[in-house]
This record gives structure tokens, sequence and C-alpha cells, in this order.
């Protein structure tokens, strides 16, 4: 059994600044993490890969210092680990993410299972692993909240609008996780770090993918981001107190400031 697991190198949220003049995201000096949700797919990977055995290939797409994520998953129990690095790349949407990842799932041979994370904290658009099961012609599962193997059969638990459900495909397939309630991100000792660094690791650039260059970076993406702006900053929060009925009054008038009851309720 072979599992493909692809991660993304994003910048930790708590730590994000814009520059209002370019309205770019400013990354110098802005600490990098994995995806939380790329993490819980690949502990959902390794997990699968003890109780089935096989192995389990990391795959991420970024610049050189990308290879943090990949060094991660090799230290949590990967068995190798792919950088897609290169300057064609640069730019690229999720479609054109989609489109080099599969193009590098295709080049690790004969693939059971392909997981990644819902969403990637930076970007929101839930876009890329769906992409991804299209480019490779295979059966997705969304929002899963675990995944299973028996035989050919690859069966999950998803969340829905309504609650959960419990689907099965044959594999090969590809299945998005999200973040169960009581999930906790394990980390790697020093010693598994120290043993990672032995493990075989690739750097491949677009062409060793045989990826065609008018489907990846900005040239082969079909959409663009204009602008990035910060929503306004809120102010502080008002603290009350009184009786009950000055209470009340006091949040009835924090309403009419912030406009909430705006042609609801009329209080003289």
């Amino acid at each position: 059994m072979h599992i493909a697991v692809c991660v993304k190198q994003v910048p930790d949220t708590t730590e994000v600044k814009i520059n209002m003049e370019t309205g770019t995201l400013i990354r110098t000096g802005v600490p990098s993490i994995i995806n939380p949700y790329d993490h819980f797919a690949l502990q959902t990977a390794i997990g699968l890969k003890k109780q089935h055995g096989g192995e389990v290939t990391v795959i991420s797409m970024g610049p050189p210092q990308a290879r943090s994520v990949i060094q991660l998953g090799l230290a949590l129990g990967a068995d190798t680990g792919i950088l897609l690095t290169d300057m064609a790349f640069a730019g690229s949407d999720t479609w054109a993410t989609s489109y080099a990842l599969s193009k590098a799932v295709k080049k690790t041979g004969r693939v059971d299972l392909v997981l990644c994370g819902m969403q990637a904290i930076d970007g929101d658009t839930a876009q890329t692993g769906p992409g991804i099961a299209h480019q490779l012609g295979i059966p997705q599962i969304t929002f899963a909240e675990n995944v299973e193997i028996e035989g050919k059969k690859i069966k999950a638990k998803r969340l829905t609008d309504s609650g959960y459900e419990f689907v099965e495909t044959q594999s090969p397939a590809l299945a998005t996780m999200i973040l169960p309630k009581d999930y906790v991100c394990s980390y790697p000792s020093f010693v598994d770090i120290f043993e990672s660094l032995k493990k075989t690791y690739h750097q491949w650039t677009a062409e060793d993918i045989g990826a065609d260059t008018a489907f990846i970076g900005l040239k082969g993406s079909p959409t663009h981001v204009n602008r990035i702006y910060p929503p306004p900053q809120r102010e502080k929060a008002v603290m009350v107190s009184g009786s009950a009925n000055e209470l009340v009054e006091k949040l009835i008038d924090i309403l009419k400031k912030e406009d909430f009851l705006k042609g609801v309720l009329n209080h003289d």
C-alpha cells in the first residue's frame, strides 16, 4: 500500500502582517508552520501505515525553505519526501497547484490513497485536494474526519451540513481531512528528527515532473488576486455594570450605535 500526503507550509496566522501600500503579505521574519489540516492528514496516513504496512510519501510545493514541512513528515514516520520547488511554480493558484501536485503523485508510481488537509489556513479555498483528484481521475471523499482501509475499499466518516455520513469508495482515491474535536497534533522526538535526515528526499523542478509550463505559475493560473487587505479593526470590548434594567438600557444603546437594531427596534 502506498499513501501520498500533500502538505503545505503556511505563515503562522497569529503573526501575519500586510503591507498596506502593496496589499501583499509580509512574509519576511514571519514564522512558518505546517498547515494544521495537512498535519492531521499526515498523522492519519502514518496511522494507516502502522495498521496495514506499506509506505507513505509526503509531498509539498513551495520555496526551498518549505523543506521543513517535508522533514517534519519524515520525522513523524513518512518514508519519502518530495519538494516541488522551481520559480516556474511561483504565483500558482489552486488549479495550477493541483496540476503540479498531481504530476508529482503520478511520478511516484502506484498510489492507493492520497490524503490532503481540507484547506490551507492562508487561503481557505478547499479547492486543491479536489483539484488533485480531478487531475488524477480518481474518486474523492471531502471533509473526512477519519479514513479506514479494508482491502480495496476506502471508508470514511465525513462531515456534512446536517451531521455525519459514512461513505466508501474503491482505491485509488483521495480524501481531504477536517480536524476532529478531540484532535491533538503530535511532534517528533529529537531522535526521530535525526533519523529523518537519513530518509529519501527529492527536490523536483517543473521539468522533473513533466509539467507543461502553460499550466503552472501565474501564466497557468486562471484566477488572480487583485488585492489583499485586512478587515477594519474593531474597538475594544465594552464592560457594563449595573442593575438588570440598567444593563438592558446600556445594551440597547450599544446595539443602536452598532446599527444592529436599525429597522428592528424603536426604543425611546
